[in-house]
């Protein structure tokens, strides 16, 4: 039996670290003091697991002394207690910066962590979303350099894309098939074994670690090009006055036509991915067309939601400036808390380019964090007062029951980003 450390206990690492320790012992590492705290408590703040089956997960036994024969997850943010595992799995963001340039800062200091405690014969898995040749490149020179070991000689690698959908209580991280990869072809088997013995829907073991990474980058660019392509739709038969919905309902009576909705793309993947194979392409010196396009159509939907919104206003009759709007939903996806790279906040800072005062309710996202990272207040309560615009903006189910007639003024406009008020709303995306 191994003992498995799991670097990142985030939104990907936290799931796959309570399901590995359904089996192995497991040392969850972060460098985040409260977050460890607050799960060895038995609470996970980003609702990915549940409190009752964490609580059920947890050891408090010092990790130092679980025998790897001993099932359970140990939470710390000491590096000591890694040095007795032998698989390190690596699960830390890769955000891009202002410029969307890929940032490899996390995975850097992350292998750094992991190369201090490398022993001969250890493996380091990565399941951060990178461009096709980042781990052999990027992060195994980081490694070789803090351990003083050599590659595929002294440790070895592989590479196992995480497909976490944020607040998917079906789709869950045993229930996806899992992409695993090697740094040699006994490696790679080894590897595919570990996570096999856990993932009940199965394994795909692919031929190196640069095809595992490639696939994981397309998996998301190919979502993110076909978001763009509703999008571009959506604004046309907006042109039009065609109700953009019906139109897809209808063609999506044909067996193979793909079922995509138009919508603000963001999070830490669809919204992010495509600008890490587009930057490997550059400096090959290939321009990725259609990668950009689709970049550039879903991160222009911020400003057209904001601007559809005022038309609308005037249309009634609405006094623009100093106009009260309520935002409903400031997470990047519904029924969930995680606000990374949510484009909602692209609506928000163009209506306020109007000098309208707006008001962000939402029963999920986290108000200190979403100060911290946008600067903006958010309410945890639906507000009492009324509004001259209503923006659904997230599909909360909540929100989905909320009685806006309370909310309106006489003259009152609402604006479905999500298509899903069906006539409580104006007008929609």
């Amino acid at each position: 039996m191994e003992k498995i450390a799991i670097i990142g206990l985030g939104y990907v690492g936290l799931p796959l670290a309570r399901l590995f320790a359904t089996k192995y012992a497991v040392v969850g590492f972060d460098i985040n003091q409260k977050r460890v705290d607050d799960l060895m408590t038995g609470h996970d703040s980003t609702l990915e697991v549940e409190d009752a089956i964490l609580q059920k997960t947890l050891t408090k036994e010092n990790p130092s002394l679980i025998k790897r024969e001993q099932a359970g997850l140990y939470c710390s943010t000491s590096i000591e207690d890694l040095k007795s595992c032998t698989y390190f799995i690596i699960t830390v963001p890769t955000p891009v910066d202002k410029n969307n340039r890929p940032v490899l800062t996390p995975l850097v200091k992350a292998s750094e962590t992991v190369g201090k405690v490398l022993k001969k014969g250890d493996v380091v898995i990565y399941e951060s979303t990178v461009y096709p040749g980042a781990t052999e490149e990027e992060c195994i020179p980081v490694l070789e350099k803090a351990s003083g070991f050599t590659f595929n000689k002294d440790f070895y690698a592989g590479y196992s894309p995480e497909r976490i959908n944020p607040g998917d209580k079906e789709h869950t991280v045993d229930k996806i098939l899992k992409v695993t990869s090697g740094s040699t072809p006994e490696i790679g088997k080894q590897i595919d074994g570990l996570y096999a013995s856990v993932i009940t829907a199965g394994t795909h073991l692919a031929p190196t670690i640069k095809v595992a990474e490639a696939a994981k980058v397309i998996e998301n660019s190919q979502r993110d090009i076909n978001i763009a392509f509703v999008n571009e739709l959506a604004k046309i038969f907006n042109m039009m006055n065609i109700d953009t919905h019906a139109v897809l309902e209808a063609a999506g009576t044909k067996w193979n036509f793909l079922p995509f909705k138009p919508g603000l793309v963001g999070g830490h993947c669809i919204g992010v991915d495509p600008y890490y194979l587009a930057q490997k392409a550059q400096e090959l010196g290939y321009h990725p067309e259609i990668i950009l396009a689709g970049r550039r159509m879903n991160d222009s939907m911020g400003q057209y939601v904001a601007s559809e919104v005022i038309k609308l206003m005037l249309r009634n009759d609405l006094k623009i400036k100093n106009a009260n709007i309520l935002v409903l939903g400031i997470t990047f996806k519904e029924n969930c808390p995680d606000v990374r790279n949510t484009k909602v906040v692209d609506v928000i800072k163009q209506l306020k380019e109007y000098e309208t005062n707006v008001t962000i309710y939402d029963p999920w996202a986290n108000p200190d964090e979403v100060k911290h990272e946008y600067g903006l207040p958010v309410l945890k309560e639906c507000p009492s007062k009324k509004y001259d615009s209503i923006i659904l903006a997230v599909a909360h189910n909540q929100f989905l029951q909320l009685d806006l007639e309370r909310l309106k003024n006489e003259k009152s406009v609402v604006y479905d980003v999500k298509g899903v008020l069906k006539d409580k709303a104006q007008s929609k995306l």
